[in-house]
């Protein structure tokens, strides 16, 4: 269970990332909510790996939670922002994720 509660937190990284992008482009009330979004995001996902590292260990638990962020991002980044998505972006993002299952298959 704990270990889907450190995804979820990932992928709430990942969202509030996502609002700063979008509070970006937004402009007046517009970018008060996404602002907004971008707290309540960021309040969830720290609750959330407060609570896993009291099982997990926090070296694993970061890791992984920073490793579904960045790979997250730049994810959003590619879909949404329309950044470029060049073979060494995608091979790096590769390498993210296999460290991300490594650790968590050597992990106890």
């Amino acid at each position: 269970m704990n270990w889907i509660l450190l995804i979820i937190a990932g992928l709430f990284e990942v969202a509030f990332a996502a609002c700063l992008g979008k509070a970006k482009e937004a402009t007046g009330n517009e970018s008060t909510y996404w602002y907004i979004g971008f707290l309540v995001c960021l309040v969830v996902s720290m609750l959330l790996l407060i609570k896993v590292t009291q099982v997990l260990p926090i070296g694993t638990a970061y890791a992984v939670w920073t490793g579904i962020g960045a790979v997250g991002t730049v994810l959003v980044g590619i879909f949404v922002f329309k950044e470029p998505a060049t073979v060494w972006r995608l091979f790096f993002i590769s390498t993210l994720i296999i460290s991300i299952v490594g650790l968590k298959v050597v992990s106890h």
